[in-house]
């Protein structure tokens, strides 16, 4: 129960963070999108949305999208982004969707938030048959040792996350397909202390412990040296994506 409360307090933060989100956090490659869409039919939701940054690669595609966000500061700067998308507010726990009308629901950077108890059952209902649940997480390379050092200066070990090697899903969908794509976000270092402000395990903290974590990313930043004070820092990231068919 305890576990529960905070995971829930962690999703609640990114009320606080919105645009500081939306500007710093990466976006995702094209070849993990197409994989994620092949063949695809029918509406997409996007669950736990966020800002839209999946939600806009996806319009980008040509598919119809609602979006479903637990967070109405999300949903308005999604709105703002991504016009073309439909807004609902909603978990993966309780979709505000009817019964067997979309052909895919892809979850960026968030099922590691739902209860799968609930949330697969829900989703299933949602789906067509033979839909497809689709499931995509963006990891820092930690492999490198700056990007380590970065980590453990942020405190991602504190994170909810989603670092399973495979996310609960289970019946009635099938068994889970995986690819890795791997790619660099460019940031300078501006970004990049954005996107340690955008973390929950950030937001959460008081401001005294926020700020001894910037001014130790400072640093990092200006004594590594594979970083170097350098103007564009180039952020490596593994970016898994899943997907699963329902019935399949």
């Amino acid at each position: 129960m305890q576990e529960r409360r905070e995971r829930e307090a962690h999703a609640r933060s990114f009320d606080r963070a919105a645009r500081v989100y939306d500007a710093s956090r990466p976006d995702y490659p094209a070849d993990a999108v197409a994989w994620l869409t092949d063949g695809v039919d029918g509406p997409v939701v996007d669950l736990g949305a966020g800002t839209g940054k999946l939600t806009h690669a996806l319009v980008a595609r040509g598919l119809e999208v609602v979006a479903v966000d637990p967070s109405p500061q999300m949903l308005e700067v999604l709105s703002e982004r991504v016009p073309e998308a439909e807004t609902r507010l909603g978990s993966g726990e309780s979709l505000p969707l009817p019964d067997a009308g979309a052909g895919l629901v892809v979850a960026a950077q968030a099922w590691h938030w739902v209860d799968p108890t609930v949330a697969v059952p829900e989703v299933a209902r949602v789906l067509r048959p033979g839909g497809r649940l689709g499931l995509v997480w963006n990891d820092r390379d930690e492999s490198i040792e700056w990007v380590r050092e970065l980590g453990e200066l942020m405190g991602s070990g504190e994170a909810v996350s989603g670092d399973e090697e495979d996310p609960a899903v289970g019946p009635p969908f099938g068994p889970l397909e995986r690819i890795d794509v791997r790619w660099v976000q460019a940031l300078t270092l501006d970004g990049l202390l954005d996107l340690a402000r955008s973390r929950s395990y950030f937001i959460t903290k008081d401001p005294d412990t926020q700020a001894a974590v910037i001014g130790s990313l400072r640093r990092l930043h200006a004594e590594h040296p594979d970083l170097a004070g350098a103007e564009t820092i180039e952020l490596p990231y593994v970016t898994r994506c899943y997907r699963a068919t329902l019935g399949g």
